[in-house]
């Protein structure tokens, strides 16, 4: 029997999760079984259970996972108003919405994530409140917890804005509410 190093395992568990977020943000949670996770992940459905309790102790690592990839990302833009602005136009674009394996969990998975299982909804919404508070420090860097609602009602916006632009089938209609979406985010964090 052939015994991997601790660092090994750690390594084939954070390869299971990102090839699972994709998936999951992809076909859904529910429409992503253990053995397609698996076989993306370059794996047998036996070593499933080495790395994770169940699908539920996955699903709650992958959702920990990409939000705080989120969070990272956003610590890359510009400070203040200038990034946000920058955060809004990226995360309505076009390119985002034609592209949710690669993109936000929160557009993609809210839905589903809303009837998981507590362990998913507590890390989601610590994922959650960690970008309310990103918002709110660039809105109002001397004080963010005064900007807390309209940081929520923006989040909230994008998230709304580019989930109905994904669910259109005239592309057209949907470019046009992903640009509204940027217009209105905009007014709304002046």
């Amino acid at each position: 029997m052939v015994r991997y190093t601790k660092e090994h395992k750690q390594v084939t568990r954070q390869r299971i999760i990102e090839k699972a977020g994709h998936r999951f943000k992809q076909d859904g949670i529910d429409g992503s079984g253990i053995s397609t996770l698996m076989s993306d992940a370059g794996l047998t459905n036996g070593a499933f259970y080495a790395h994770f309790a169940s699908k539920d102790d996955l699903v709650a690592h992958v959702v920990t996972d990409e939000l705080r990839t989120q969070i990272t990302k956003y610590g890359t833009a510009r400070p203040g108003r200038p990034g946000l602005e920058d955060l809004i136009r990226e995360y309505l674009s076009p390119e985002h919405r034609d592209h949710p394996g690669l993109g936000c969990p929160s557009a993609a998975l809210l839905d589903e994530i809303g009837r998981c299982e507590d362990g998913t909804k507590q890390a989601y919404t610590d994922g959650a409140r960690a970008i309310v508070e990103e918002i709110s420090a660039r809105l109002t860097p001397e004080d963010p917890g005064s900007a807390r609602a309209k940081a929520i009602g923006l989040f909230t916006m994008m998230v709304g804005t580019l989930q109905l632009s994904r669910a259109l089938s005239d592309r057209k209609f949907a470019d046009e509410v992903l640009e509204q979406g940027i217009e209105n985010a905009l007014a709304f964090m002046r």
